[in-house]
């Protein structure tokens, strides 16, 4: 049976393209169509649907304040933003995030484009990742995460307390689809005194990376940037791999530094977690942990895999099935047997202070 999909967008040419792109995957069919928020908040109060593409901007009611108007009524939908790529959506389709959106595909500023592959295979492979999980009505629900357990370290795999790792230590984090919902509720749980800086990979577009950090900055007691080449790693600092660019780890006198380059993507993907991952192989760090959130694919499960065997004190935290929007990365990552530890979302950030501690 076909997933029923509602378009929103105020662009008829847009909505028309939409519709050509859905329905010619026999997965999927748009059931309904309408030209801004308040049309569909009306729609939704009425009619269930698999999934609705949502566009940012639009007259009446805007896609911020349909997903306000969603969660007061507590209309429950999967939800995909359709953004432009500008500094001003970046910051709106973040927020987007914050109110339930499961995720966003970037819309293309002109019509060829538009009708072209590259935004057809996003489209369709976001539409088939999230709404083949078994996760994807509940993904409009964020998991409610104990701010007073955030600072307590202990606790360990097999039920017991373990002190933390001694020595130089490092965070490396992977996400993608479902990621930057998912980071709401892993990084502003961290303390400001943890004991490791913290490398992350998300995939997603230049421009929206700033965005991302710049917010999760706002709600953490961590530092969070968008990392730039030859930053210095610090205890109690994020360092977010902008988009288009890889990352990698790399030590140094002054200590261990960022390197960023605009080598060709690996898979499609720039940054990629196992360009990040194979990095550390070089590294310093008396010990890494490594974790692993929702995303389609299987990006880092090479890297760490690699880094594990280069490496004697590597422990990896990997999302469950339960709780991620697409379980495609941390399934690949808990399939090879290099995932030491599988835990829902709302119990990430407790596992990784558990490891590394507080200084």
């Amino acid at each position: 049976m076909k997933k029923n999909i509602l378009v929103v967008d105020d662009s008829a040419l847009m909505r028309r393209i939409l519709c050509d792109i859905i329905n010619a995957d026999s997965n999927f069919e748009v059931t309904e169509t309408c030209r801004n928020g308040q049309e569909a908040l009306d729609k939704l109060k009425e009619k269930t649907f698999d999934a609705v593409l949502l566009d940012v901007n639009m007259p009446v009611m805007d896609g911020i304040k349909l997903l306000e108007e969603l969660q007061k009524e507590k209309i429950q939908t999967t939800i995909i933003m359709v953004s432009t790529l500008t500094t001003a959506e970046a910051d709106v389709t973040i927020r987007a995030m914050e109110l339930g959106a499961t995720d966003f595909v970037t819309k293309p500023e002109n019509v060829m484009d538009a009708k072209g592959r590259d935004f057809s295979d996003n489209l369709l492979t976001m539409l088939n990742a999230v709404l083949h999980s078994a996760n994807y009505k509940r993904a409009f629900v964020t998991p409610k995460v104990e701010k007073t357990e955030k600072h307590q370290p202990s606790g360990s795999k097999g039920g017991g307390n373990i002190p933390a790792a001694k020595g130089t230590k490092l965070i490396a984090l992977a996400s993608s689809t479902g990621g930057p919902k998912a980071l709401q509720s892993v990084i502003p749980y961290l303390p400001k005194n943890m004991d490791a800086p913290l490398v992350l990979v998300q995939h997603m577009p230049a421009g929206f990376t700033a965005s991302m950090a710049n917010r999760l900055n706002e709600l953490s007691e961590v530092e969070v940037k968008e990392a730039q080449d030859g930053d210095v790693l610090k205890k109690g600092c994020v360092y977010v791999a902008p988009g288009g660019k890889h990352i990698r780890v790399v030590p140094g006198a002054a200590g261990h530094t960022i390197k960023l380059s605009d080598e060709p993507p690996i898979s499609g993907l720039r940054p990629c977690a196992d360009i990040m991952y194979q990095s550390l192989e070089e590294c310093k760090f008396d010990s890494i942990c490594c974790v692993v959130l929702t995303g389609m694919g299987s990006d880092g499960t090479k890297g760490i895999t690699g880094l594990k065997k280069k490496h004697s004190n590597v422990f990896t935290i990997s999302q469950n099935a339960e709780t991620c929007v697409v379980y495609g990365m941390p399934k690949a990552i808990a399939d090879s047997g290099a995932s030491d530890e599988v835990v829902p979302l709302e119990d990430v950030a407790k596992t990784i202070i558990k490891n590394v501690g507080v200084k």
